[in-house]
């Protein structure tokens, strides 16, 4: 039986809703189906995920998302122009986890209890569960205001990055050097009095810093890679891994090529690196905590891209497979390939999700 797999960052209804890719099909015939559309765009045609694809890959449990970015332009593919539009859009998306949960394809995890007897589910019968996951926003643009958050967690929401790419209204993000703005304060002191774990990943350098003085409930880095092997913003430094580290968080390793590769161009460049790139930044997370327990998945497959812009050798999310023995060849014993691939995800939400 392949090992369970919890995977702590999946933009499933990105791709229901805004992509609208029929999930519950194969992730193959979501391809064609594309293709003879004449899609074309960048992550047409090349889609890795989808509900049956993720039982062949034994994911049954993990974190989705819901993200609706605010954007200044109108002539934009992504993004809203104002929060209330965010709003709406995040809220269709959880809309969409509804009817799926009410299909029997997902299962939303609110609490420690429910978490737990999920996972033991799993692993008596991976195939035989709905893709049981925990709630986050990717961006706190739907978030109206700091305390808006509240209905956000009344509605099951567990975990949030508050920046995506750029600045918004609660401070800077990937590509940007802009610090926390002034709403960010409030909201931060929300987001650790409700429980909700705070995602670092996608802060700028100088937010990042603000949050890790300021924020003193429990961080993860749902999806995110070390500086060290692909040399911009996106990725973390050493100081910032070790920082989510102290703070008792995860690690989550992307998939994303943009986060793995050096100097990799969208829709230029082509897959060189392979998954071995990402089990190298499991392998330097482990370095640098001195264990095994402070790192996981966060595959970010589909994040609005698809094999075009993964490791050369991952065509569908069931490639994961390959990482256990990948892992055991560097010298890690079942105990510590169990932590990666679904263990220390399980303890962290396990100690976050209310009882």
């Amino acid at each position: 039986m392949p090992p369970l797999i919890f995977d702590a960052h999946l933009d499933l209804a990105l791709n229901g809703v805004d992509w609208n890719r029929d999930l519950r099909t194969d992730v193959r015939d979501i391809r064609v189906q594309e293709q003879v559309w004449g899609m074309s765009d960048l992550g047409r045609q090349t889609g890795t995920v989808s509900f049956p694809e993720l039982k062949r890959a034994g994911v049954a449990v993990g974190v989705a998302t819901v993200i609706a970015r605010q954007e200044q332009a109108i002539n934009h593919p992504l993004g809203w122009t104002t929060p209330e539009a965010c709003y709406a859009a995040a809220m269709g998306q959880l809309a969409y986890y509804r009817a799926m949960e009410r299909a029997g394809w997902v299962k939303m995890l609110r609490t420690r209890g429910g978490l737990a007897a999920h996972a033991d589910a799993a692993r008596r019968d991976p195939a035989g569960v709905p893709f049981g996951f925990v709630l986050s926003m990717e961006c706190a643009d739907p978030v109206l205001d700091p305390d808006n958050v509240r209905e956000w967690y009344d509605l099951g929401l567990r975990a949030i990055g508050i920046t995506h790419y750029g600045a918004n209204r609660y401070g800077g993000g990937t590509r940007s050097e802009v610090g926390l703005a002034v709403d960010a304060l409030p909201l931060l002191g929300n987001i650790e009095e409700l429980g909700i774990a705070l995602d670092m990943t996608h802060l700028s350098d100088v937010a990042f810093r603000q949050v890790a003085d300021r924020f003193g409930g429990r961080v993860l880095a749902s999806h995110q890679n070390a500086r060290k092997f692909c040399d911009w913003q996106r990725q973390f430094s050493d100081e910032q891994l070790r920082t989510v580290i102290a703070r008792g968080g995860v690690i989550g390793v992307a998939f994303d090529a943009i986060m793995l590769q050096p100097g990799w161009v969208r829709g230029v460049t082509r897959p060189e690196v392979t998954m071995a790139r990402a089990v190298d930044n499991i392998d330097h997370v482990c370095q640098l905590a001195g264990n095994a327990n402070h790192v996981g998945i966060g595959s970010d497959l589909d994040g609005g891209y698809g094999y075009e812009q993964t490791p050369a050798d991952l065509n569908t999310i069931a490639d994961l497979q390959a990482i256990p023995e990948m892992l055991s060849e560097r010298g890690y014993g079942d105990a510590d390939i169990e932590r990666v691939m679904s263990g220390n995800w399980l303890s962290f939400f396990g100690e976050v999700l209310p009882r």
